[in-house]
């Protein structure tokens, strides 16, 4: 037995399953920082599929297709393409169709939407991802101003320390010298005085002949 719905209804039916196929899609949070390179995610089985077709659009993914479309490829080459901004850097080959979006800034925030046209009824894949930019933190003068100083003071630290020890080893050496100086004079000094008390006590005065007078006897 087989029940035949009313044409309205399997078009009832076909609308509620589109709202639940497009309820049960993830949106994807990003933060980027303004002036640099942000990347969008967007990937797919491409080793089962092969290269598909696919497009970026500006917003949610609608039922068909992309909107505000920025970029979009056919079988593999550029079917259109809003900004050179809009770069696809990864393996499209291989089923990454990540957006990156270089030098972005405040305006680029927002909703994306990514398709990927699977062949095959309610086969397309989806994915939504919302850009959030922030702004780059800056250090105030006074914050670079005191990294600086912490910097030169480590600097001048250490280069300090390094010629403390270095005088420390040149001071130990200098001492050491100073006594072995110090120590060869003494011992220099010692044996000029042994050796000059010793000759001193060897070389003896000789007896001084008087002259001898010659007592006459006056006769």
């Amino acid at each position: 037995m087989v029940i035949e719905y009313p044409t309205h209804m399997r078009g009832l039916c076909y609308f509620f399953l589109l709202i639940l196929i497009q309820a049960s899609l993830c949106t994807i949070k990003v933060i980027g920082r303004t002036g640099q390179n942000v990347s969008l995610p967007c990937t797919y089985d491409a080793k089962t599929y092969g290269v598909l077709s696919f497009c970026w659009g500006q917003g949610k993914v609608p039922m068909s297709k992309c909107s505000n479309t920025i970029l979009s490829l056919n079988d593999g080459g550029v079917l259109y393409q809003q900004s050179p901004r809009y770069q696809l850097l990864g393996w499209v080959t291989e089923g990454d169709l990540s957006l990156t979006i270089l030098n972005a800034q405040k305006s680029d925030a927002g909703m994306y939407g990514c398709r990927v046209e699977i062949p095959g009824l309610f086969n397309d894949h989806k994915a939504n991802t919302h850009l959030v930019m922030e702004e780059v933190p800056t250090t105030s003068a006074m914050e670079t101003r005191g990294f600086i100083d912490a910097k030169l003071e480590k600097v001048q630290t250490e280069t300090n320390q390094e010629v403390s020890i270095a005088f420390l080893g040149m001071g130990i050496g200098n001492i050491g010298r100073i006594a072995a100086i110090f120590c060869l004079s003494v011992i220099v000094i010692l044996v000029l005085v042994i050796r000059r008390t010793i000759l001193s006590r060897g070389t003896l005065p000789h007896p001084t002949t008087l002259p001898t007078e010659n007592i006459y006897e006056s006769v």
